[in-house]
């Protein structure tokens, strides 16, 4: 029996990242490797900023938030790759495809919000300095990160309950190495326009709408930072930002190409390779970002491992 009455598929073949078996060994070792980076680096950060007071400020209570989206984000989807690499091959149930579909679509749509809220966060702190303590408050912020998390989970149960109506007769194979909304569509036997419709208008909001809103905010920040007179004003002012410019910049190039461009003549290895930046590359280099640039993060993170210089 299916996960439903209307699909007689009951679970879906994963093609992996690569069908080269000369590869199989490394991409272990490789995709191993990144996901404990990813979950020690992302755990080290919730650890430091949660057992350091100096760093109880909204801008890290932000950056504990992207940290555990990066560790559930993550696990979403690399034990289910690591899984198949060891079996040889992967196949995955029709629920829990399903299950994959939900968590991974909320993750990812919850850190477009939240890197959203962390650029207003900057603006505020940049541009209304005198005023940030009463626009960034501590309910203020618990209010913020509520609604990333309680608005990406309507989303997504939106876009799962839409796709667990779909007939899918066969065939069942998943050009990909995880089941997101453009590649299940591809297998559905139903007509999908209700799902295009919410798609485009799930893509103008996370994607189009808050990357508006951060490179608005990010305009007002650097208006604001030249016109600091002193250089080493300029320098202190930007580093506060950088760090969460380059993850932006990193984040939004790689959903942006799968999700708002998924037709634009990309190929399916390419589509893969950009998938793995968002949901493992990009939760690996977080940590490292925001500790190479933060002098605070740094002191912090010897305290809780005094062997790092």
């Amino acid at each position: 029996m299916a996960a439903n009455n209307h699909t007689t598929v009951v679970e879906f073949v994963l093609q992996g990242f690569s069908g080269d078996p000369r590869l199989q060994a490394f991409l272990l070792v490789f995709f191993l490797l990144l996901f404990l980076l990813a979950l020690s680096g992302n755990v080290l950060i919730v650890t430091a900023i949660s057992l350091n007071p100096g760093l109880h400020t909204p801008m890290y209570f932000f950056l504990t938030n992207l940290a555990m989206l990066d560790i559930v984000c993550t696990s979403t989807v690399l034990p289910k790759l690591l899984e198949g690499l060891v079996a040889k091959s992967s196949s995955i149930s029709y629920r829990g495809c399903m299950t994959q579909l939900f968590f991974l679509t909320w993750f990812l749509g919850a850190e477009l919000l939240l890197l959203t809220a962390m650029a207003y966060d900057r603006f505020t702190a940049i541009c209304r300095p005198l005023h940030y303590s009463t626009l960034m408050s501590r309910p203020v912020c618990v209010l913020l990160a509520g609604s990333v998390w309680v608005i990406s989970a309507v989303s997504t149960s939106v876009h799962t309950g839409l796709m667990a109506q779909l007939h899918f007769c066969g065939p069942n194979q998943i050009r990909h190495f995880l089941c997101e909304v453009p590649t299940l569509l591809l297998l559905s036997c139903s007509p999908t326009t209700l799902n295009n419709i919410m798609i485009v208008i799930a893509d103008a909001y996370f994607g189009v709408v808050n990357f508006l809103l951060t490179m608005v905010s990010y305009g007002y920040i650097v208006a604001s930072i030249l016109r600091i007179r002193s250089a080493e004003g300029k320098q202190r002012a930007f580093s506060t930002c950088s760090a969460h410019l380059v993850v932006v910049t990193l984040y939004y190039s790689a959903v942006i190409y799968t999700y708002v461009l998924p037709g634009s003549g990309s190929s399916m290895e390419n589509g893969k390779v950009v998938a793995l930046l968002y949901t493992a590359v990009s939760p690996t280099l977080n940590p490292l970002i925001y500790s190479l640039r933060n002098k605070d993060v740094k002191v912090a993170l010897r305290k809780v491992i005094p062997s790092i210089q």
